[in-house]
């Protein structure tokens, strides 16, 4: 195999021993940086030169990606993540990262020293150290609905306690991470909430008691799709549904206010079957 294709099989981004183990030599790969073809990262890295800039720079400084910013690269739901978090040995010296949030904690997987990136079960354990609890329970409700992670593996694994709580409520159901804030933000009200129930031909993303509808529009919901939302919405109301339907700021910024709708709305009845 060429020299340049195993680079890129290995992400772009390679550690020298494991090109040396690959059968080429010292010499090969200072060509292919003298020509061009690859740029030295760090004395014992290299990489081509449209490799991913993360890994890139997870190389040159030592450490792996991990936490939000891992979760995020996987196509994870991830509410915010302003400064890229990595992972260093604990008590690991010459670690100099500048703009990032690195992680010293003993990891739960060991990681490989040709890794760049932590294992799902690393990022979600630090996931749940790291970020506030709802924004970590849409992490890992993310990570279940896709199956990155099976809940088995997780629980035979030496969970914190904040992590194990995590793994207790996560729910692989929930349709978006948006979803994961509302159920434990509601359970106070001591009524029956299903999250993707069926009525009616679709599914809606909360039916509390018995004819309360929430459903809450992501930034998906527009067009074709914000149509039938409506159309749907006026069969429920027919149907002696009453429909509750907020956005992504509603329940990122502005709670209380779909906490007032949802409480008068108890209030007055409207959960219960006439």
């Amino acid at each position: 195999m060429e020299l340049i294709t195993t680079v890129i099989a290995l992400g772009g981004v390679a550690r020298c021993t494991s090109l040396y183990a690959a059968g080429f030599s010292k010499y090969r790969i200072a060509l292919a940086v003298a020509a061009g073809e690859l740029v030295r990262v760090r004395r014992v890295w290299v990489a081509t030169p449209d490799a991913d800039p993360f890994l890139v720079a997870a190389a040159r400084d030592g450490v792996v990606l991990t936490c939000v910013t891992q979760a995020r690269r996987l196509g994870l739901w991830v509410l915010s993540d302003p400064v890229p978090h990595v992972a260093a040995k604990p008590h690991a010296g010459g670690i100099r990262v500048t703009k990032a949030h690195v992680h010293w904690a003993a990891p739960l997987l060991p990681r490989h020293p040709n890794a760049l990136v932590d294992p799902m079960e690393n990022v979600l354990a630090l996931v749940a150290a790291c970020v506030p609890f709802e924004q970590a329970l849409a992490v890992w409700e993310s990570a279940l609905r896709r199956h990155t992670v099976e809940r088995g593996a997780l629980e035979r694994l030496p969970l914190g306690g904040r992590a194990r709580r995590l793994l207790t409520l996560a729910n692989p159901f929930a349709d978006s991470g948006l979803e994961s804030f509302v159920l434990p933000r509601l359970r106070w009200l001591d009524l029956p909430i299903v999250p993707q129930a069926w009525i009616a031909g679709h599914r809606v993303d909360f039916l509390i008691g018995q004819r309360l509808v929430l459903q809450i529009d992501g930034g998906h919901h527009v067009g074709a799709q914000r149509e039938a939302d409506i159309a749907h919405d006026a069969e429920l109301m027919l149907l002696g549904y009453h429909v509750i339907r907020v956005g992504y700021r509603d329940v990122v910024e502005n709670w209380p206010r779909v906490q007032d709708l949802i409480q008068r709305a108890v209030a007055q009845g409207l959960h219960l079957a006439r």
